[in-house]
């Protein structure tokens, strides 16, 4: 009777071991898709990126730890590593949320602005960044980061060394392109960056800003995502990054009607939760 137990016991063992296995399979299986997850964190931003090849990518972490709850639902249970941590500017809503990723996986490159921050949350951040990975580069014009099976990020700005200027303005926007499809992710840049991009790339060959997603700057503030901006961007899809009944009252009015007048159609991450799209290179889709 004893060893009846004992041999039940062990293929049951043997079940759940083989259970974990097909699931981790399942989990890796990726299909040749890019997947780009705008992360429900409340009022800031967070966008999960993994490449057709693995490569995982997190820009930004929000305000707080609610990130950590957010990537253990794109992230297998057992994976505690990110490739790529990019954190755009100093402020909290974008950096503070990183505090705790930094504790809790293995980062194997942090990409910044040269943007100085002077709050507490920044100096809490360049430390624990510096403890937990030595490999740091400093986001700059025309880097080009390859992030595995045919997808890349494009730095487009600052273009040069910025540490005196508002954070805002001195924020990384990078555009992720996959086959025929793109982001533009300009992070919280007000709209004389966004002018200043459209003369440097708003016509091809220079490389034009035609992308099929956008995150519209500022989570939606009227400082960004002027109409001659998004005109050059001409996305399919905007997605709004912002808590819901946040005090900056985002988004504003101007930059909804701004996107409806261009026939966006609109996602928020207020109303819809984590909004994911998945690209194969050629058509993206809103999951």
């Amino acid at each position: 009777m004893r060893s009846t137990k004992i041999l039940g016991i062990a293929i049951l063992a043997a079940m759940f071991l083989c259970g974990l296995i097909w699931y981790a399979t399942l989990r890796e299986n990726r299909h040749a898709v890019l997947r780009v997850s705008f992360l429900d964190i409340g009022q800031g931003d967070s966008i999960y990126i993994e490449s057709p090849t693995g490569t995982q990518v997190l820009i930004d972490g929000g305000p707080d730890s609610t990130v950590i709850r957010r990537l253990s639902e794109m992230m297998p249970w057992y994976d505690r590593s990110i490739d790529l941590v990019i954190g755009t500017h100093p402020d909290a809503d974008h950096i503070g949320g990183l505090i705790d990723v930094f504790s809790r996986y293995k980062v194997a490159v942090v990409m910044q602005s040269s943007v100085l921050g002077s709050t507490q949350i920044w100096k809490v951040f360049e430390k624990d960044a510096a403890g937990e990975t030595p490999n740091f580069i400093t986001a700059k014009r025309g880097q080009v980061v390859d992030i595995g099976g045919g997808a890349y990020i494009q730095v487009l700005f600052p273009d040069r060394e910025v540490p005196n200027l508002e954070t805002n303005t001195g924020c990384v926007v990078t555009r992720l392109v996959y086959g025929e499809t793109s982001f533009m992710l300009p992070c919280d840049a007000p709209q004389a960056i966004e002018k200043y991009l459209v003369a440097l790339d708003g016509d091809p060959p220079a490389g034009g800003l035609r992308s099929t997603v956008l995150k519209p700057g500022h989570h939606g503030s009227k400082t960004s995502s002027s109409p001659l901006f998004v005109g050059y961007v001409d996305p399919q899809y905007a997605v709004l990054s912002r808590g819901c009944d946040n005090k900056y009252g985002h988004p504003n009015q101007e930059t909804l009607d701004t996107l409806d007048t261009f026939g966006i159609a609109t996602a928020d991450t207020c109303k819809q939760g984590t909004v994911t799209f998945v690209s194969d290179g050629k058509l993206v889709t809103l999951k």
